[in-house]
């Protein structure tokens, strides 16, 4: 639950609770906005609608969110819309013997549609609100990373592999699609490196030729877009 910050002038007087509301709702879309920030990681609409769009009612003196449909991705030149109606509350409040203005109770519906792009900063413009059922709240789904044993199978894999079977024995240790693998024989010794790009997820370890294994540290910058990225370069030839 979002609570709507009214700060209350020092003159006499009643406002209207339905303006405070207006400006409550108005104020917790621009952050909601701000909160989705710049994006970069691939993500669908639904999977940020789930984990950063909060779905909560509103009560007395608070601005709820309520996701009403998302669609598309944050991936390459594609764009998610997300679309969130506020519903700010105001109790009434009545003044002070101290000239404290006090307020009727009020309450406001505004909607937004956020669009969200990849390398982008999050935008949002004010939309009519529909007239339709809230639907069923997202779901999101698990993001690509590498397994959790990750650092075990890749031990493994340079334990036992020659030059020739490099290649074959890393990607046999992770054969899911969105991994990536690169292998190369370096000096004499076995490299590889494991990774979701996306993600900028990455593992690196050598076996030296005395058989010791590896794991060489890296400026994790270099895992960024239009850098090396998850490459044996990495150990290799790293940046300078």
């Amino acid at each position: 639950m979002v609570t709507a910050g009214l700060v209350l002038g020092g003159c006499s007087g009643h406002r209207d609770g339905d303006s405070l509301a207006v400006d409550s709702a108005v104020a917790e879309a621009a952050r909601l906005k701000d909160d989705l920030g710049y994006r970069d990681r691939p993500r669908d609409a639904e999977h940020i609608a789930a984990t950063e769009v909060a779905q909560e009612g509103a009560g007395d003196g608070t601005v709820g969110r309520e996701l009403l449909a998302w669609s598309g991705r944050t991936a390459g030149s594609e764009q998610a819309t997300i679309d969130v109606r506020f519903v700010a509350v105001v109790a009434a409040r009545p003044g002070t013997s101290f000239g404290t203005r006090g307020h009727s109770a009020g309450r406001a519906t505004r909607c937004y549609r956020y669009l969200l792009q990849l390398y982008r900063y999050t935008s949002y413009d004010e939309i009519d609100c529909p007239s339709v059922t809230t639907p069923a709240p997202p779901r999101a789904a698990p993001i690509p990373k590498l397994p959790d044993d990750g650092r075990e199978r890749l031990t493994a894999a340079l334990r036992t592999a020659t030059p020739d079977t490099l290649a074959g024995a890393v990607r046999a240790a992770f054969p899911a699609e969105h991994i990536t693998v690169d292998t190369t024989t370096h000096e004499g010794a076995l490299v590889a490196a494991v990774g979701v790009p996306a993600e900028r997820d990455c593992l690196l370890m050598v076996r030296t030729p005395d058989g010791k294994i590896t794991s060489p540290g890296y400026d994790r910058i270099w895992l960024e877009p239009g850098e090396t990225g998850c490459k044996t370069g990495l150990y290799v030839s790293p940046p300078r």
